[in-house]
């Protein structure tokens, strides 16, 4: 059976839709909301899977919202329709145990059973253990820059089903709606559909093989990374290698302004710094005053 099959299933299409009921969430460009959804399913459900199975389906573009950040700044996200969150849900069921055969026990970050508490709890002991001089590499709008083209050849070498592969590229281009205009989206993955954190952890598991085949130490959730060594010197040296590696090899973009190296006391991770108290050698965490 083809991945394809596996997706479109009535199990797991049925699993899909109850996700998304069960999230509620706003509506998208066109207007249906989830209580409609059952009724909407209902009666085009037979002319979606023909035309999915034909390679004629066009997902609707996004629609635009924006959310506040703790830095004043705001958060773009894309809000698919409500069929769309369906079909990516129903691909996420059926990739989620492909992918997790794969990833590294590193990553935290928007994978069952796993937390940022994990990731925290995981950077402690390595602090502990010596290594407490931090790479802290910032990703410039991650979710923004993701090289459409590098992220769907990464996929290729796992999902030999074209015609799923080739359903995954047009949600990544379905478009973002931003006051009744329609922008194409050639490049990046965006926050807010049910796909886009497995596509980012995808994209990513090449950055953690990468730190794993040269022994490091690091935590990672979602684009948040952290890299542990014991000198300031390893340090230095891995940030610039690694900044490379990012570059030129995912294609993406290293905030120079926002990456540093530096100690625990000096950063906040998943929204927790870190201390010693008077007398004691060990790091301890706290809630960020931010």
């Amino acid at each position: 059976m083809e991945l394809l099959d596996k997706v479109l299933s009535k199990e797991n299409l049925n699993n899909a839709y109850k996700q998304v009921y069960k999230n509620k969430g706003a509506s998208g460009v066109d207007g249906i909301t989830t209580d409609e959804l059952f009724s909407y399913i209902k009666e085009h459900k037979e002319e979606i899977l023909y035309k999915i199975r034909n390679r004629k389906y066009k997902p609707q573009p996004v629609r635009r919202v924006y959310i506040p950040k703790e830095n004043g700044k705001l958060r773009k996200l894309g809000i698919p329709s409500v069929i769309d969150r369906v079909l990516q849900q129903a691909i996420v069921q059926v990739l989620t145990p492909i992918y997790e055969e794969q990833f590294s026990d590193n990553s935290y970050g928007f994978r069952p059973r796993r937390c940022c508490e994990q990731a925290v709890t995981k950077a402690l002991e390595l602090f502990n253990d010596g290594y407490d001089w931090i790479v802290d590499i910032d990703l410039q709008s991650f979710f923004d820059e993701v090289n459409q083209d590098k992220l769907i050849g990464i996929i290729r070498r796992t999902i030999k089903d074209g015609n799923l592969v080739s359903l995954i590229r047009k949600f990544l281009q379905s478009g973002v709606m931003e006051k009744g205009v329609i922008q194409e989206t050639k490049k990046g993955t965006p926050q807010g559909g049910n796909l886009s954190p497995l596509l980012s952890n995808i994209m990513l598991n090449e950055l953690d093989r990468e730190l794993e085949k040269r022994g490091l130490n690091f935590v990672r959730y979602a684009d948040d990374c952290l890299i542990m060594v014991k000198s300031e010197k390893a340090a230095n040296r891995v940030m610039e290698s690694i900044t490379t590696f990012i570059t030129r090899k995912l294609g993406l973009k290293v905030n120079v302004e926002k990456s540093k190296v530096a100690r625990p006391n000096e950063i906040k991770y998943l929204g927790f710094g870190f201390y010693k108290r008077d007398n004691q050698n060990i790091w301890r965490p706290k809630p960020h005053i931010k």
